[in-house]
C-alpha cells in the first residue's frame, strides 16, 4: 500500500518522544535492511508483507515520530498496529483521523484529533477494517 501513517505518542494534546529501546525490541525480529541506528527500517512480515518504516535520529529525548509507508496488508498491518501499542502511540493516517487502542487516549489526543478518534484492537484485520471504514 502506498500510503503514510504516522505513530505518535500524544499526552495532554502534545506530541511526546516514543521510547527508542521498545522500538528496537518490537522490531528487531523484522528487521531485514536498516534499522534503529540508520533512521530507516526496512521490515518484514512472517508472510511475506514488507513496510517501509522511517524513524528520526534519537537522543536522549527519544523517537519523535515514526512513520510507515509502502506497508503491505496482512501480517504487516499487525506488526505496524502492536508496535503502536508497545510504544504507547496512536495511529494517524496521512489523511487525517487517529487510531487508537484505549478509549482513555482520545483524551491525551490534540483536539483537532479527539472528535474522530476510533479505538480499534491491535491486530491486522482492526487495522485493515478501520483503514476500509475510512
Amino acid at each position: 500500500m502506498s500510503y503514510c501513517i504516522f505513530l505518535l505518542r500524544f499526552v495532554d494534546g502534545e506530541v511526546v518522544a516514543l521510547d527508542a529501546e521498545r522500538f528496537r525490541q518490537v522490531t528487531k525480529q523484522y528487521v531485514v535492511a536498516g534499522g534503529p541506528e540508520e533512521d530507516f527500517s526496512l521490515l518484514r512480515a512472517e508472510d511475506g508483507g514488507e513496510a517501509d518504516v522511517y524513524h528520526e535520529a534519537h537522543d536522549e529525548y527519544g523517537m519523535q515520530c515514526v512513520m510507515a509507508t509502502h506497508f503491505a496488508r496482512g501480517a504487516m498491518l499487525g506488526v505496524l498496529a502492536r508496535l503502536a501499542a508497545a510504544l504507547g502511540a496512536s495511529i494517524v493516517p496521512q489523511n487525517g483521523g487517529a487510531m487508537i487502542f484505549h478509549e482513555m487516549d482520545r483524551r491525551h489526543l490534540s483536539v483537532g484529533l479527539r472528535e474522530n478518534a476510533v479505538v480499534i484492537a491491535p491486530t491486522a484485520d482492526a487495522l485493515q477494517a478501520a483503514f476500509d471504514a475510512r
